[in-house]
């Protein structure tokens, strides 16, 4: 899932946007999940972007009390689909208030790489679409009461690992930012000191070079930014995805999954947002 990519100027500059539909404080969306840990409540935030309505899924533990830590989850280029919101649950547990962000529009889940080509490079060749799908997102957590808007980070799998990356380099409004197997290039470099960066990589990752890996973190080290790189051995582009090794081998592509890598760097992730959120 790699393309060659187009940074544009103007993204440095583009605030965040408006939104048309009403707050979510009214959480008319708002369902009740149950989890192994109790219930969760997920709200679905929505906002249109030229005529097309993306529809975020978040969910958070009510029982807890006051505003919490957000972490945004940004999907493979498969879509928001279940293990996105399987991801969401699992954070919303820990404590966040969790938000599986909708780059596509209603939800849309794509099943062949040639769909998700098409949708995701619209988003690596033109990122000022990305930022303000991902503005809109913010700003309807900004909304809600039980965010806390002054702790925020983002996780990102793969194309989401990729996104999750240039937000950090553009945006100051994140505590971390954590890539599982994302692209580590993408003409975009880092503006700001501000974020902290925790990147784990498959080390049999052929989706990710060693010369990409050695030019992401000379950026990090020229711009003199705090960030943590692993490799897992003998892991796989989107080793944390249970389903990988089965879409793998059902369209021919170089991803497996790996259990033990999965774990190591969910852990990772848990101690990374332990520590920046203190």
């Amino acid at each position: 899932m790699k393309f060659k990519t187009l940074a544009l100027l103007a993204l440095l500059s583009l605030g965040v946007v408006s939104c048309k539909e009403k707050t979510v404080s009214d959480q008319e969306n708002s369902a009740v999940t149950q989890t192994k840990s109790g219930n969760l409540t997920t709200d679905e935030l929505k906002t249109e972007i030229n005529g097309i309505t993306h529809r975020s899924y978040a969910a958070y533990n009510p029982d807890l009390e006051g505003p919490l830590p957000v972490v945004f989850v940004l999907p493979e280029w498969w879509g928001l689909n279940d293990y996105v919101k399987n991801r969401v649950h699992q954070l919303a547990e820990l404590g966040y208030y969790a938000v599986g962000v909708d780059y596509y529009g209603d939800q849309k889940v794509v099943d062949t790489p040639e769909e998700a080509k098409k949708l995701a490079s619209h988003f690596y060749e033109i990122p000022i679409d990305a930022r303000r799908m991902f503005d809109a997102a913010k700003h309807q957590v900004s909304l809600v009461d039980k965010a806390d808007y002054n702790k925020m980070a983002i996780i990102g799998y793969c194309f989401g690992g990729a996104q999750a990356l240039n937000m950090g380099r553009i945006s100051d409004d994140f505590k971390g930012v954590v890539s599982f197997h994302g692209n580590l290039s993408t003409g975009i470099r880092a503006k700001n000191k501000s974020v902290q960066y925790l990147v784990l990589n498959g080390a049999a990752d052929e989706m990710v070079s060693q010369e990409e890996i050695a030019s992401f973190k000379k950026e990090m080290d020229s711009a003199k930014i705090k960030y943590t790189f692993i490799d897992y051995p003998d892991a796989k582009h989107a080793f944390t995805n249970p389903k990988a090794t089965e879409i793998g081998k059902k369209h021919g592509l170089d991803i497996a999954y790996n259990k033990e890598a999965d774990e190591k760097s969910w852990n990772e992730m848990k101690k990374f947002l332990e520590e920046i959120f203190k």
